[in-house]
């Protein structure tokens, strides 16, 4: 998944999100920070929340069953993948990746797992705290390597 990838799925769940939480289009533009005619045009695929509005929705509603079942879990994960692709990052402890993770291998302590909706990878040390995380599994291995 890239960015543009992203907010495309953004934009086709936020009318569901909208719906999900019982907000009109006024209230949910209110919300977002952006006019009803511009989320009129989101929710008709004639405009784009764009990555920030992307940012924005998932953030506002990390706690929409919506977005857990669209991207596998937690949004943030793949917003923080792909905003810190190629960057060194210093990342809060996880659950372990019970649900929506599969274990792709364990070396030095260390477990590669990928997200099974997202695709996307992530580094966990011995505490289940993410160490790193990107699309690309070459570039978490090569960074498995390194540590």
């Amino acid at each position: 998944m890239n960015k543009n990838e992203f907010i495309d799925k953004c934009n086709e769940i936020e009318k569901l999100i909208r719906t999900e939480f019982s907000f009109s289009q006024e209230k949910m533009s209110e919300i977002l920070g952006i006019s009803k005619k511009t989320l009129v045009e989101i929710e008709k695929g004639r405009s784009s929340l764009g990555w920030t509005g992307s940012i924005a929705l998932c953030t506002l509603f990390s706690d929409s069953k919506i977005l857990w079942s669209t991207f596998g879990g937690e949004p943030t994960d793949i917003i923080q993948a792909l905003a810190f692709s190629h960057t060194e990052r210093v990342y809060p402890k996880t659950m372990g990746g019970h649900v929506w993770w599969r274990q792709i291998e364990e070396r030095y302590g260390y477990k590669i797992q990928q997200n099974i909706i997202s695709q996307h990878y992530r580094i966990l040390n011995a505490q289940d705290e993410r160490v790193y995380s990107s699309f690309d599994l070459e570039e978490i291995k090569l960074h498995l390597e390194q540590l």
